[in-house]
Parts: structure tokens; C-alpha cells; sequence
């Protein structure tokens, strides 16, 4: 039961050109940068990634964006990244944008082994074309399908060898759904403990649904729009 590997390369050892990745992460909250580091450095492409966003021209996804290894990207709001603006643009960069709520349940679905969720959202839009409406109760429903990644990679605040994990605020964000939807997840986390340190009460992730795990180090956490008020002088 032990899933610990030596690092992200490791981790990320099998992912290969053309799969579908599951990514957790909202804005730059609860990104797995290690992993991200690692396919960078890899090289794969072709990619079709399911996220969120699509990070920051310069940290996250738009890393992937900036070496042009995604070929299409699944998410909700991608409105900080000038790379994935130029790349949609130019036609360059496929992309399917999805209600968050819908990102969220379609994961989910695919979490608990249901093939398909109906939903109000996207009813009489451009998210509807082509798609099964279904109608219950006298309200139509969008039948949109359960996602089918390849792998799922994840980041948690903290892990234990057996793969339970616990994340730490509002980075727990889509890493939970996420992590019970790949065919392999892979989790990246703070801080490594032994099995039996971590309340069982406070886990988030069960160890059954994650495959392999590992300890980053020097994590960045940028803060993507920093407010803060003026000082009273």
C-alpha cells in the first residue's frame, strides 16, 4: 500500500503524447507545480487538459501553453492568460469552455462511475449545440457526459503513504473531484506522514482513489490579483 515515488518525474513517468489530464487548481490556488514542471520538462504534447483556468502566461498551464504541448483545453475562465488568448485566436489552441458548475459535476460523475449528468445550465446558449435535452418536471436539462482522463493530477497540503490526503483551505477547490476521476491520479502534497498521523476525520481524499503520491518542496503559491488597502497615515 505504499504509493510514494521518488518525485514528479516519476510521477509523471507514463503520461504520454495525446492524453487527456485532469488538473487540479482554481486561478493559482492548489496547482500541482511540480508535475506541471515535470511535463514541461518532459516534452509530451498534444495534451487535451482539463482545468479550471489555464493559469498565468508564465506559471501553471500557460507553461504547457507557452511550449505549445496542449492541443485542447476544457475549462470555465480563462481570462488571465494572453498565451491561450493568441493560441485560441490563431485557431491554434482548441477549446471548450464549460459552465463551472457543469466542470465540477462532470468530474464528479466520472468520480462515481455515472456515464452522464442533466443540467439546466447552458439551456438556449451556444453550450447547448448538439447536445441531448431532456425534459423533467416540465424544465429542460442538458445531458452533458462524465469526463474520461487519462490521468488526474492533483495537490494537497498534506499526505500520508497510503495516499489519503488533506488539503489546506481554498485549495482544496476542484483537487477533490479530481482526484476520484482519473484513471490513475497522481497526488503532489507539502508534507508526507507516516499512516495513522493525519485524522481520519479531516481526510478529504481517500487513499483508494490516488496511485501515487510524492513530497514537493519550494512551492511558489503566487497570489494571482493581489489587493490590498491603503495604509492610514
Amino acid at each position: 500500500m505504499n504509493k510514494v515515488v521518488s518525485g514528479a518525474d516519476e510521477a509523471i513517468r507514463d503520461i504520454e503524447d495525446g492524453m487527456t489530464l485532469m488538473l487540479g487548481g482554481f486561478g493559482m490556488c492548489g496547482l500541482p507545480e511540480k508535475c506541471i514542471l515535470a511535463l514541461v520538462k518532459k516534452g509530451v504534447k498534444d495534451l487535451t487538459c482539463i482545468s479550471n483556468n489555464a493559469g498565468v502566461d508564465d506559471f501553471g498551464i500557460g507553461l504547457l501553453l507557452h511550449q505549445r504541448q496542449v492541443k485542447k483545453m476544457i475549462s470555465s475562465y480563462v481570462g488571465e492568460n494572453a498565451i491561450f488568448e493568441q493560441q485560441l485566436l490563431s485557431g491554434e489552441l482548441e477549446v471548450e469552455l464549460i459552465p463551472q458548475g457543469t466542470l465540477a459535476t462532470r468530474c464528479m460523475a466520472a468520480g462515481y462511475g455515472m456515464p452522464a449528468i442533466f443540467t439546466p445550465a447552458g439551456i438556449g446558449t451556444e453550450v447547448a449545440i448538439g447536445k441531448e435535452v431532456r425534459n423533467f418536471n416540465g424544465k429542460d436539462y442538458l445531458m452533458e457526459m462524465a469526463f474520461d482522463a487519462d490521468f488526474a493530477i492533483v495537490k494537497a497540503w498534506k499526505g500520508d503513504r497510503m495516499g489519503n490526503l488533506v488539503y489546506r483551505s481554498t485549495a482544496r477547490n476542484f483537487n477533490p473531484v479530481m482526484a476520484m476521476a482519473g484513471r490513475i491520479t497522481i497526488a503532489e502534497v507539502e508534507e508526507l506522514v507516516e499512516p495513522g498521523e493525519l485524522d481520519p476525520d479531516n481526510v478529504h481524499t481517500p487513499g483508494i482513489y490516488v496511485h501515487r503520491i510524492f513530497q514537493g518542496n519550494d512551492y511558489e503559491k503566487r497570489i494571482e490579483q493581489r489587493t490590498v488597502r491603503k495604509r492610514d497615515l
